[in-house]
């Protein structure tokens, strides 16, 4: 997604950027390590609700012992957390090292206490996704707002404003994704003592809730194309979105209302995991579409 952002989104635009493309696969090799020790204590803490959720696919405790799994946790933390606080002197703005303190805290918090508290895990996930989006315009562009022009500043702002529009869609996608996988696995959640939002409410109060938020997420993504792809005359973008993620998005709308089963919950996971996919390649789709089509 950030490598997507850069090169097939950024660069093709006519601004300076903050920093050198081997910088900036620093800036994408901080966010996997960070991540990767995320999906480490999750793993660690969560090692007797997969054995019912999951069995399959254990690793702590099977392949990689408990006490190799932390040290394992400890070194790509810290190692994510020193690439950032470099990355955040180089480009002088060294208040931005507390993003990746943040990011670093909240994965640690959502593993061992937050994701046992319905809605609060899982809006810490998305929001942790959102905040992958938004590192991008904080690194690459905004250490560069004082130093261009006016016209430039302007034309800044507004990428800055399609990543930020693309982090509440990152945000938003996944909140949903999370709530449905704890429909998926409200068996062994409940055997862990876990009180997500199906088991404090139960699963079919809480797969109408999200056929509502499907209902808005398919609005308010329906009325951003039409806004700002479909009245830019941006086509061929439009159509790809309309049957990338608008259309999927309508499938899950529908059939989260009927869905039971933990195999319905598993492809709606699925389905919405390849709407994200599909969203972040559309910033691909729409900067050609606007290259060749409009400024060509």
């Amino acid at each position: 997604m950030q490598l997507l952002f850069r090169y097939g989104f950024l660069a093709l635009q006519d601004i300076p950027l903050a920093l050198k493309d081997w910088q900036y696969l620093l800036l994408v090799l901080s966010t996997v390590l960070i991540a990767a020790a995320g999906y480490v204590i999750n793993d660690i803490m969560d090692q007797e609700t997969d054995y019912d959720n999951k069995p399959n696919n254990v690793i702590i405790g099977k392949s990689i012992s408990e006490e190799s799994a932390y040290y394992m946790y400890f070194g790509l933390t810290i190692s994510g957390v020193l690439i950032g606080y470099y990355l955040s002197d180089y480009v002088n703005k060294t208040s931005f090292f507390g993003l990746f303190i943040i990011i670093s805290v909240l994965l640690y918090l959502y593993a061992t206490s937050f994701k046992r508290i319905a809605v609060v895990g899982n809006l810490i996930v998305a929001l942790i996704l959102g905040l992958s989006v938004i590192i991008i315009g904080f690194f690459d562009i905004i250490p560069y707002l004082s130093y261009v022009s006016f016209d430039q500043k302007v034309n800044m702002q507004t990428l800055l404003g399609i990543i930020l529009d693309y982090a509440i869609f990152a945000f938003i996608i996944n909140f949903i994704r999370e709530i449905i996988k704890d429909l998926e696995d409200i068996d062994g959640d409940y055997n862990q003592g876990m009180n997500t939002l199906p088991i404090a409410i139960g699963k079919e109060r809480t797969a109408k809730i999200v056929t509502v938020l499907c209902v808005i997420a398919t609005a308010i993504l329906f009325w951003y194309v039409n806004n700002n792809l479909m009245n830019s005359k941006l086509y061929i973008a439009t159509i790809y979105s309309l049957l990338f993620v608008i259309s999927p998005m309508i499938f899950v709308t529908v059939k989260t209302w009927s869905a039971k089963s933990k195999k319905d919950f598993k492809l709606l996971s699925n389905v919405l995991k390849a709407i994200i996919f599909f969203g972040v390649i559309s910033i691909l789709i729409i900067s050609l579409n606007i290259k060749y089509n409009v400024k060509g």
